[in-house]
């Protein structure tokens, strides 16, 4: 498909691995002649998963292939009732598009598998609007990782900016390195630290109060810097099977309480993170890792940056907001996968679109 126009109107809607919930957010594009995209946004929500969803999208990676089948069905229908609910709320109209991420199951590129759920061809007939989804199989049948993906929205938004990092369920970063745009994902991070703080009964490390009140482990510390992704050049990805291979089995091995645990990965993460970017740089910070002032000041400490957190909205939604801008692109028949990011044999525009019958 090839729909070029200056104005678009879409829903961005993505899933991640912290499983915080579905993020939901109505955007306009302007496409400029000069080739600079202007965005804004309308309504904007994050919806989060009931405990049963939850409990099944964290479990999903151990299911059958029969089972994933059977959640791929139900979830593309829970997906499709949670955005036809956000655009009754809030009066939403004259759509061009739906651009949904789905929610990763399995994310194994070496393997030539990746497999997000809720991205069935119903979604488009349940939500009676054109569907962008499922970005990044195609990348990996490229030979590519299939990810980081939000790259070319940093490239396409935000270039004022040295880096762009998004800490999620895990840290990435994009920056741009003479003519190419250079990305990867640094370490895990709320996929890792949430699951500690709801071993205590909190959802999140809020502010990274558990962490400034813990003690750093040295031997944890330590265990967890060696792991050998760290040494490994980009293009490189992480995802929920690497987590539970290679960091849980560390943190099950200690001994030292849940709190110094907490500590303990939070330096880990400021110390992966300061190692990535040069001095005195400015940097962009986005998702909900953000928030924890804790983590950054403990970045700061390692490296001068100058970190930049921006409005509640571009924090929590930045995401929703680079996924609708990869599914305008698709409309276009525009590049939105980078081979310098993926390590794809070629840059390529990639995403699955699905029409409904009216």
């Amino acid at each position: 498909m090839n729909l070029k126009k200056s104005v678009y109107s879409v829903i961005g809607v993505m899933s991640g691995t912290s499983l915080d919930g579905i993020d939901l957010a109505e955007v306009t594009f302007r496409f400029e002649d000069s080739g600079v995209v202007q965005y804004e946004f309308g309504a904007f929500q994050t919806v989060p998963y009931p405990d049963a969803w939850k409990y099944s999208l964290k479990e999903a990676i151990h299911y059958s292939e029969g089972r994933i089948r059977g959640l791929n069905t139900e979830y593309t229908r829970y997906l499709a009732s949670v955005v036809n609910t956000f655009i009754k709320e809030y009066s939403i109209v004259e759509l061009d598009a739906i651009c949904s991420h789905g929610h990763t199951i399995f994310h194994q590129p070496d393997k030539g598998i990746t497999l997000q759920i809720g991205n069935l061809p119903e979604l488009a007939t349940l939500l009676k609007q054109l569907v962008v989804c499922d970005f990044r199989v195609q990348d990996v049948v490229l030979g590519g990782q299939g990810a980081p993906l939000v790259p070319v929205g940093d490239q396409l938004l935000f270039s004022e900016f040295d880096y762009c990092l998004n800490l999620g369920g895990f840290a990435n970063c994009s920056f741009q390195l003479h003519d190419e745009r250079i990305a990867y994902d640094i370490c895990p991070v709320n996929i890792v630290l949430n699951r500690l703080a709801e071993a205590l009964g909190v959802p999140y490390d809020d502010g990274g109060q558990i962490a400034k009140n813990g003690t750093v482990n040295a031997i944890l510390l330590d265990a967890l810097n060696a792991n050998s992704y760290y040494q490994k050049q980009p293009p490189k990805s992480l995802g929920l099977e690497w987590v539970a291979t290679q960091i849980f089995p560390e943190l099950e091995a200690s001994v030292i309480s849940t709190e110094d645990k907490i500590a303990t990965v939070t330096e880990h993460i400021a110390i992966q993170l300061a190692a990535n970017f040069k001095p005195h740089s400015s940097v962009l910070v986005t998702g909900g890792g953000a928030y924890n002032s804790f983590l950054l000041e403990s970045v700061s400490y390692h490296k001068d940056l100058k970190l930049k957190v921006p409005e509640p909205q571009l924090v929590e939604f930045k995401e929703a907001l680079v996924f609708a801008v990869l599914g305008v692109l698709r409309l276009r028949g525009e590049v939105n996968c980078l081979a310098s990011v993926t390590g794809a044999e070629r840059d390529h525009s990639s995403g699955q679109i699905f029409q409904y019958e009216s």
